[in-house]
């Protein structure tokens, strides 16, 4: 026998052995783990073996011992009066619903006619729904019935950051004055365009308004570009999770200063882990109209897409939605940045106008229990609706607070 083959076979021989014993030890389970749980967290949970933990069962194990106060399953009912679907024209994005005297108010996005995508006239052509818009306003006695109201934030002038489009709006009251903010986008719209944050204010909830003569939040301009090329998911260099838009603003007063919530897209964003690679981030000011400063905690979730967020128990909670691999979960963070999971809920309302007028310490989700959201009746066009939530405590019985 030569040398060489007998040196392979020791070889063989001695990698055969190895795997036989790996093998014994996996199936014996030699290697009882060694973390230290109480016993009534193995009975919580069900475990067989508090020696013999899996990675499910360790994930367990960290979790935080809520009940199901945060836990809660929605509906949808169509409006009446003036936001009833309207064949032809837009309504979407409904801010959050505050009350002035006797009647609700809402904000939202309003356009008219088909889109036709990038692939036509960049100047003429509407691009999405959202484009071409203008931000307009209507108002309830019962929340059921509205009336639109008229025009509120229209489009800048040509030229200006807005004169393209002004969409996706929330409101804030504070001391007497009601600020709008809102997504903008100068032309020309195309895949590559980078939308800002605009602020207007006023005295009253039917205006007049006064626009931010500049945007109070842009993008991040630390991603570069593929030459030559027309889509977004072409770059040289990604750059921060808002490199390229900075969407669903949402301004909250909280330990005395302004936090401005939003989503941010990435250039060259990705899809993996559960959907798109959408997170959110804050801007906090001393002021209302700003200057609005990133935290340098951002992103401050892995997951989500429309910002929807309110103050309850001295902190801030955030419904997380649609994209991400924590999508469908309520979140709660004691400072408004570090968040932990409070539940996870079957499904969510697309673009959420929370019901700021209630008590929100009453109950974690009753700022949920009912508000407006939108509906894609066509890809063309959208119509605002009413939604409703109830709370699931135990099996077979609702709680319900909607009616």
């Amino acid at each position: 026998m030569s040398m060489n083959l007998f040196r392979n076979l020791f070889l063989v021989s001695i990698a055969f052995l190895l795997m036989e014993s790996c093998c014994k030890q996996n199936a014996n389970d030699q290697s009882p783990d060694q973390t230290e749980v109480s016993d009534a967290l193995i009975e919580r949970y069900g475990i067989t073996d508090k020696k013999h933990l899996s990675a499910a069962s360790k994930r367990a194990l960290k979790w935080p011992t809520y009940g199901n106060e945060w836990f809660i399953r929605f509906s949808e009912q169509p409006l009446k009066g003036d936001l009833a679907y309207e064949e032809g024209v837009v309504r979407r994005d409904p801010s959050a619903i505050i009350q002035h005297h006797d009647r609700y108010y809402v904000w939202y996005t309003k356009s008219t006619g088909p889109t036709q995508g990038f692939e036509g006239d960049i100047e003429k052509d509407k691009v999405f729904p959202w484009d071409r818009s203008d931000i307009w306003y209507a108002t309830s006695l019962d929340g059921i019935t509205w009336k639109e109201e008229g025009l509120a934030i229209p489009r800048g002038k040509k030229g200006q950051y807005d004169d393209r489009s002004v969409f996706t709006v929330e409101i804030m009251q504070w001391e007497g004055m009601y600020y709008l903010c809102y997504q903008t986008i100068k032309s020309p719209y195309t895949h590559r365009t980078k939308n800002q944050v605009g602020l207007a204010w006023s005295d009253s909830p039917d205006g007049p308004w006064t626009k931010s003569k500049e945007p109070i939040l842009s993008p991040a301009d630390n991603g570069e570009w593929l030459p030559g090329k027309k889509n977004r998911f072409e770059v040289i260099k990604k750059g921060d999770f808002d490199s390229h838009k900075v969407h669903d603003p949402c301004i909250i007063p909280f330990q005395g200063k302004f936090y401005l919530y939003y989503k941010g897209e990435r250039m060259g964003e990705e899809m993996y882990f559960g959907g798109r690679e959408i997170r959110h981030g804050v801007a906090i000011a001393d002021n209302p109209k700003g200057p609005y400063i990133k935290s340098s905690y951002n992103p401050i979730s892995n997951s989500g897409h429309e910002i929807c967020v309110w103050k309850y128990n001295g902190g801030i909670a955030s419904l997380i939605t649609t994209d991400g691999p924590e999508k469908n979960t309520i979140q709660w963070s004691p400072d408004g940045i570090n968040f932990e999971i409070m539940s996870s809920i079957p499904s969510a309302p697309h673009a959420i106008g929370l019901n700021r007028t209630v008590d929100n310490e009453k109950d974690p989700t009753e700022v949920m229990r009912w508000g407006l959201t939108h509906e894609y009746v066509t890809g063309d066009y959208q119509c605002i609706k009413r939604f409703t939530s109830r709370r699931k405590q135990r099996h077979g019985n609702f709680v319900d607070f909607a009616q």
